[in-house]
């Protein structure tokens, strides 16, 4: 393994050591990404330059534990394992991300071929306050914050401006959502997060995530 490693370039060393740390600070990679100047998805330099590595990667990965996966369907690498721990989500964080996974579900069982998901910060408030979870309609900096947050881990794309954010910016849902959220019951989930905050706030989001991560 570190022959392989020992016989790229530095270039590509260093390129295969930033793809490592992407990793293991956001656990996946997409395939394309939306760029704002040209409205269109552009190929991610990151994702090609896994794939080109995927056989060592997956054994890199492995010595720890960490299972690397493809899913082709949703053009993401990702990886899982026991030893992964991510950055702790704020609690509104969460709950966008809990309401993002279930209108993109929504909208991914009416699509036909298209991958382009769109909601609005509006759309995921109304369904927030639906389930009860918000105490109250998030200030300004607090919305922006959170969708700062989504944003730098690729869960979201604001297509709008993010300072001039208001019910109607549109973001772009990526698939990276399902890798965050594959296989729980998110309704359920954001059923009971409101009765969970009996026990404080702390412990309600960190039950949350751990529920999502099982």
């Amino acid at each position: 393994m570190i022959e392989y490693f020992d016989l790229l370039s530095e270039g590509e060393q260093a390129d295969l050591t930033e793809i490592i740390q992407l990793f293991y600070r956001q656990t996946f990679l997409l395939e394309h990404k939306y760029d704002k100047k040209t409205e269109r998805y552009q190929y991610s330099k990151e994702y090609r330059t896994a794939l080109k590595h995927k056989e060592f990667l997956k054994e890199y990965f492995g010595i720890a534990g960490i299972e690397l996966s493809e899913n082709v369907h949703m053009g993401i690498l990702y990886i899982q394992g026991e030893t992964l721990w991510g950055e702790k989500l704020p609690r509104l964080a969460t709950i966008y991300m809990l309401v993002l996974k279930l209108l993109y579900d929504e909208q991914m069982e009416e699509a036909s071929s298209s991958m382009q998901i769109v909601t609005t910060l509006g759309a995921v408030n109304a369904r927030a306050g639906s389930f009860h979870v918000l105490r109250s309609m998030p200030s300004p900096t607090e919305m922006r914050r959170a969708v700062a947050f989504l944003k730098k881990y690729q869960v979201i794309e604001p297509m709008d401006v993010l300072e001039e954010l208001n019910e109607d910016t549109r973001m772009i849902i990526y698939p990276s959502v399902n890798v965050v959220l594959m296989g729980d019951d998110i309704r359920e989930l954001l059923k009971t997060f409101d009765e969970e905050e009996e026990r404080g706030e702390e412990a309600a989001i960190q039950s949350t995530i751990e529920d999502l991560s099982e």
